[in-house]
């Protein structure tokens, strides 16, 4: 039933949700849906345990629950949930962590001295996962907001650490000889944006697009690339091997 309807524009999907028999014979299909085992892979969408799935109302947490928005309303959490949605005409965000949700383990995991944090496989999974701003939210929630990490804390593990463990020698630290990379941001406004859903891939498939704010320019090899959040023209970046690949 949920298959059919989602494959209607928009405009007819929240329609159908909006009457009253329809949203009745959904939610009764969504629940059947929910207290059945599923073989979940990778990113795939599961089935909602509404205490950790999170209303993205706004860039940087903290969150609040479905399950805690529906404590306040009285009501329940999946239908809640379908009202959030409704609310913004089906372009309401959420979050459903795969992993380490309780922010103090990640935060000890983060400052353990043999931990290497801020990469991602940014460019996977681009219609569920949104790995691009985790540099921005490490500066904006960790180190502005909730001053877990100083600035240089943060700074070398977005810099100098990653470089050093993937072997990229010449890059991750300031120093004469060394190719010329630099970020120019200001710490008290640097955040992500709120993310966007773009259909610009191939075929007109979705992907999840999110910039951010606070960055004034971006350095490449000695050449401005970005200059508030705008391409100059320069494409002064190149494909770079760490030393296993180098070898091969």
């Amino acid at each position: 039933m949920w298959s059919d309807i989602r494959k209607l524009p928009l405009a007819e999907q929240e329609a159908a949700l909006r009457n009253p028999a329809m949203r009745a014979k959904l939610v009764e299909a969504a629940r059947e849906f929910m207290t059945k085992r599923h073989n979940i892979v990778g990113a795939e969408a599961r089935p909602p345990d509404f205490d950790y799935f999170f209303v993205l109302d706004k860039p940087l947490p903290p969150y609040r629950s479905v399950a805690q928005v529906a404590r306040e309303r009285g009501q329940d959490a999946l239908e809640v949930m379908l009202d959030l949605a409704l609310e913004k005409h089906l372009k309401q965000f959420f979050i459903q962590p795969i992993v380490n949700e309780d922010q103090d383990i990640v935060l000890a995991m983060m400052r353990h001295p043999r931990s290497v944090v801020t990469f991602s496989d940014s460019g996977a999974h681009v219609s569920q996962i949104m790995d691009s701003s985790i540099q921005t939210h490490l500066l904006g929630h960790w180190v502005r907001e909730r001053q877990a990490l100083t600035l240089e804390q943060a700074i070398r593990k977005l810099t100098f650490d990653l470089a050093s463990f993937w072997g990229l020698r010449g890059r991750g630290l300031l120093r004469e000889g060394n190719y010329a990379d630099a970020v120019v941001f200001d710490p008290a406004t640097v955040a992500p944006q709120m993310p966007t859903l773009e259909y610009d891939l191939p075929g007109g498939a979705r992907r999840l697009k999110q910039k951010a704010v606070g960055i004034k320019t971006t350095i490449v090899n000695g050449e401005v690339l970005l200059r508030d959040n705008e391409p100059s023209g320069a494409l002064p970046g190149k494909l770079l091997r760490g030393p296993l690949a180098a070898s091969a």
